[in-house]
């Protein structure tokens, strides 16, 4: 089957065909011509605005199977990705049972053999993510996790931490933790500050990232190894990995897109779909993340997808769980908020290059010959998202009704088209 994608911008730093316009010819999954010649195609996509890159890669999504499908299962978080324009996901280990064993990372990976989307499973740290015990981590990397990590929850023991990464070391595997000290973010709701104060809510103080990103840090220098932070949201954090990286430490890290979508001070009050894990931060935050993806100390942008169902979400908003579904927003969200702050080369990097970067794995070439790995955007359309449009079985998002700026056409990828509308 051939597919023409006729005068696509493509952006992609490493191409000789950056930021230019010009016609990219697929036969069975592989590029087989970039130029300015149209040639003859059993399908053609064409736009206005068409944009092509390296497929996205999002480290950080939930899915629900197995035990939660109700949630999210398989099949519905890679149909949302592909919407996202995303052709690899990393899946959290927090599920029913925990990603611990081979025959967990056997099933995640059989059962998404056939889909458009890479499903990559994160194997847990710790047995039942209960940060004690270390699971098996040489036998679970043998059998194909990509990382390592208690995923939603994060590690507190510095004795478990610092063995992990002493572990991980003799195959430079790599560990990822959310830093949060939970003792200081126990019962907490929103962000401590004026606003929180105001609401009567327990807020989740900012020192409670900064103590525990410091301590980690602290045992990455006595222990070597490396390590991703995952969701940052304060400024501290931010400063913390920016001089760590200049002392030549082996860390990265990553903020969701939807970070800097909104204030403590923005979101309606008592509004679950508002209510996520770190939460919205103050504007002396959101700006020292902005600088952090400017200057590089933040190397990702991730969706933190996180559905949750109906009667886990609508309820009074301490009884509500965290989370929203970003998936299929991740790139919207940040090129609206962003797109002053970051040209869309480096944007994409945040999405593409960077995460691949990270995790080791290879980086798309687009050229000919290459097998086809890609994302089909435009950075300049506008839309709104409503909850009929999209993939993932949940509707937690704060983004229904809200005018977005960037559109994801689709995705092609192992030999497959997603689009999200008709070309």
């Amino acid at each position: 089957m051939k597919i023409l994608l006729r005068a696509a911008t493509i952006i992609d730093p490493q191409s000789a065909f950056h930021q230019q316009q010009q016609h990219l010819l697929l036969e069975n999954g592989r590029i087989t011509y970039i130029g300015p010649d149209e040639h003859e195609a059993d399908t053609v996509i064409a736009a206005d605005g068409l944009c092509v890159s390296a497929g996205w890669v999002d480290m950080q999504a939930y899915v629900g199977e197995p035990g939660l499908e109700y949630k999210e299962d398989l099949e519905s978080l890679s149909a949302a990705a592909a919407a996202g324009g995303f052709t690899e996901v990393l899946c959290l280990p927090n599920t029913n049972p925990v990603v611990q064993t081979k025959a967990s990372i056997n099933f995640i990976r059989s059962r998404a053999n056939l889909l458009p989307v890479t499903l990559h499973p994160l194997a847990a740290v710790t047995m039942e993510t209960e940060g004690k015990d270390l699971t098996e981590m040489i036998d679970l990397y043998q059998a194909g996790a990509i990382g390592f990590t208690d995923g939603i929850k994060p590690l507190q023991g510095a004795d478990v931490l610092l063995k992990a990464l002493q572990y991980l070391q003799p195959f430079d595997g790599l560990l990822l933790n959310r830093p949060e000290n939970t003792r200081l973010t126990e019962h907490g709701q929103m962000h401590e500050g004026i606003a929180s104060t105001q609401l009567g809510m327990k807020g989740i103080p900012a020192l409670a990232e900064e103590v525990a990103i410091t301590r980690d840090l602290q045992l990455l220098a006595y222990t070597g190894g490396k390590i991703h932070f995952s969701l940052l949201s304060t400024a501290a954090a931010v400063e913390a990995v920016r001089k760590a990286k200049a002392a030549g430490l082996h860390v990265t890290c990553d903020v969701a897109s939807y970070q800097l979508a909104f204030t403590d001070e923005t979101i309606p009050p008592f509004d679950t779909n508002y209510k996520v894990s770190p939460p919205f931060r103050g504007a002396a935050d959101a700006a020292a993340i902005r600088l952090g993806l400017q200057d590089g100390t933040i190397d990702a942008l991730v969706s933190g997808h996180m559905p949750q169902d109906t009667e886990s979400k609508k309820l009074e908003f301490d009884l509500a769980e965290f989370g929203i579904i970003n998936l299929e927003t991740a790139f919207a969200v940040a090129n609206t908020t962003l797109g002053d702050s970051l040209d869309l080369a480096e944007l994409v990097a945040k999405f593409s290059t960077n995460p691949r970067r990270i995790l080791g794995l290879p980086l798309p070439q687009l050229a000919k010959g290459e097998v086809a790995n890609l994302t089909l955007f435009n950075p300049t359309e506008t839309w709104v998202p409503t909850a009929d449009q999209f993939k993932s079985k949940s509707d937690n998002s704060p983004f229904f009704g809200q005018e977005l700026k960037g559109r994801v056409f689709g995705i092609i990828h192992k030999g497959q088209v997603v689009l999200n509308q008709s070309f």
